[in-house]
């Protein structure tokens, strides 16, 4: 990457599927993520457990020596749910909790397939990178095509004039991980100059109760 400057990553939080997916490439994927993630330092924040490609990802990381954080509601761990998390283990007492643990302890944020939880997870991150509530930068790992329909959503959303432009280079892409990274590395974020004047603190009950219809 000469002649750009690159952006310290010690941290990557992966959002993922606890199931591994039809397609083996998917854990294939997941385990390379890892493998890439160890090999370059970096540490790997994640949803806990080792269900699926969370397993997957975390368990490669782990191998490579690199530290592994879980952070997982309680309630999950109830009945051994999710399983060991392969590393430490925070729990926490909801969702939102632990997403927003997540954010604060991340230095960017991946995507491999995943349901509708990795969803929400991406898109939260997204909408409060929107609003000025991090500057993070955050990709998907389209694995196979899997996030084409995804993306094609999101420049019709742009073109229909309910995402801005600017607000599209929040989400990168790439189809391999040394790319991805390569691409988070890089990320230079644009804030929106009436959003940039949104100020939140870690101590804000407004940002522990965000109306969810600014999202947008």
């Amino acid at each position: 990457m000469k002649g750009v400057s690159v952006r310290k990553i010690k941290k990557i939080c992966v959002f993922c599927g606890a199931n591994s997916g039809k397609d083996v490439a998917f854990v294939n994927a997941a385990f390379h993520l890892g493998e890439v993630l160890g090999k370059r330092k970096i540490d790997l924040v994640y949803g806990g457990g080792k269900l699926g490609l969370m397993g997957c990802v975390s368990t490669a990381v782990a191998q490579h020596e690199r530290q592994v954080l879980g952070i997982i509601p309680s309630a999950f761990t109830i009945n051994n749910l999710v399983g060991e998390t392969c590393g430490k283990e925070i729990k926490v007492a909801t969702m939102q909790e632990r997403l927003v643990m997540m954010m604060e302890l991340s230095d960017a944020f991946i995507a491999l397939p995943g349901g509708f939880g990795t969803l929400e997870e991406l898109f939260q991150m997204i909408s409060w990178a929107q609003l000025n509530i991090h500057n993070k930068p955050i990709g998907v790992l389209n694995i196979n095509g899997f996030f084409n329909g995804l993306l094609s959503f999101v420049d019709h959303a742009v073109k229909q004039e309910f995402i801005t432009p600017r607000a599209r280079k929040i989400l990168i892409s790439a189809t391999t991980a040394d790319e991805l990274v390569d691409k988070l590395q890089a990320f230079r974020f644009e804030s929106d100059p009436a959003l940039s004047k949104l100020k939140w603190s870690p101590s804000s009950s407004q940002k522990e109760k965000l109306d969810l219809t600014l999202h947008l």
